[in-house]
């Protein structure tokens, strides 16, 4: 049988023409997905903008898989689980752009920071400490070591916690000599209570030292020396306090009233070391302890007239009106308790920075964890 090249002749423009087709078919549809990214994309966009978070998660999920090489929207995704608190979802996306082995360096960086942060929202502590120390060197080593910080204050791992205050101080991004300082009054604590009250005093000089001008070491450190017996080392570290830190001064009268009623022969110069710093800063406390230490009845009674000659202080009147027979004691007694329910709320502590109240004064703030941010001024003297 005879081969008809005439046929291979009418095949050629029947196969080019089926090719033809098939690309514009092909060029057609990813016409149309390339358009489509682009619109979830910016239909996503503008949920976030109306806060319509919902909305623009399903835009940004419809973007990606429409595009799934695309890291900006993983990100984009991730950082909107979180913020909407699903951080097992939020894990998930950074996870997996972590395995992806085409990702860029900084990329990769980027995402190991967003897998922290998701951890650390979570409250997955441990997690979040192996996240954060894989970010060493780094461009986000200054935001890691930060995290940890946060963390190891949570978690009260003074020892690391100071490690890493250690390398943000040398690395030139501020001062934390001061938070330092009261790392080592925690871990002094903790010797305290453990009966190492020699160990402790150590540890408190070296924080006198790191920073001479925070006052709780100074104040612990006099706690410690009078439970020890040694009362002028104690008289020495409240000297230091008021001529140091003269504005926490007050938070020191109750173990100064206590030091001259037990010891007479420091009763004096108590007095005159309180009464030195209260003509400088009259305070609610100050006036209090000298109050307690005056041994005529009718002069401790003047003391708090002098206060409200300066100050317009409820405090003050409630102590003065408490030793007068203003009628039956019956009469009296109520007085005193409505007068006590009055003053409760001005006697509290205010954090400086979060506006947090509370009866006792903290060095670390409870609600926003923030150092040395409670003045140690009663409210009504604020």
């Amino acid at each position: 049988m005879d081969f008809d090249i005439s046929w291979i002749l009418l095949g050629l423009p029947v196969a080019f023409t089926l090719g033809w087709l098939a690309s514009r078919v092909d060029l057609r549809h990813l016409r149309f997905e390339n358009r489509q990214a682009p619109k979830a994309y910016f239909r996503g966009l503008n949920f976030l903008l109306n806060e319509q978070q919902d909305q623009a998660i399903d835009a940004f999920i419809e973007a990606v898989q429409s595009d799934p090489d695309t890291s900006e929207l993983h990100f984009a995704l991730g950082n909107l689980f979180r913020r909407r608190g699903e951080y097992e979802r939020a894990v998930r996306v950074h996870e997996h752009l972590l395995q992806r082995g085409d990702l860029p360096q900084p990329d990769r960086d980027r995402a190991q920071h967003a897998l922290a942060l998701d951890y650390l929202k979570a409250g997955l502590l441990d997690r979040a400490e192996n996240a954060l120390r894989k970010l060493e060197g780094t461009a986000f080593e200054e935001e890691a070591r930060l995290a940890l910080l946060s963390i190891y204050e949570r978690s009260r791992d003074w020892a690391h916690a100071s490690q890493i205050a250690s390398k943000l101080g040398g690395a030139g991004h501020g001062s934390f000599t001061g938070r330092q300082a009261h790392y080592l009054c925690e871990q002094a604590s903790a010797l305290v209570a453990a009966g190492q009250a020699d160990a402790a005093i150590g540890l408190l000089e070296q924080a006198c030292r790191l920073s001479p001008t925070v006052a709780r070491p100074l104040i612990d450190l006099a706690r410690l020396h009078y439970q020890s017996g040694q009362t002028q080392a104690a008289m020495d570290n409240l000297l230091t306090l008021e001529r140091t830190a003269p504005h926490s001064f007050p938070l020191a009268t109750s173990m100064m009233v206590s030091m001259a009623e037990q010891k007479n022969a420091f009763a004096a110069p108590i007095v005159k070391l309180l009464k030195t710093h209260y003509q400088h800063t009259p305070s609610v406390d100050v006036m209090q302890a000298l109050a307690t230490l005056e041994k005529d009845p009718i002069e401790s009674r003047q003391t708090y007239i002098n206060h409200l000659e300066s100050e317009a202080s409820l405090v003050a009147a409630t102590r003065w009106i408490a030793g007068e027979n203003l009628g039956t004691a019956h009469q009296n007694k109520l007085l005193k308790r409505a007068l006590d329910v009055a003053v409760q709320p001005l006697m509290r502590y205010r954090c400086a920075a979060c506006g947090f109240e509370a009866s006792q004064h903290f060095w670390h703030c409870p609600g926003c964890q923030a150092w040395d941010s409670y003045p140690a001024r009663r409210i009504e003297e604020l």
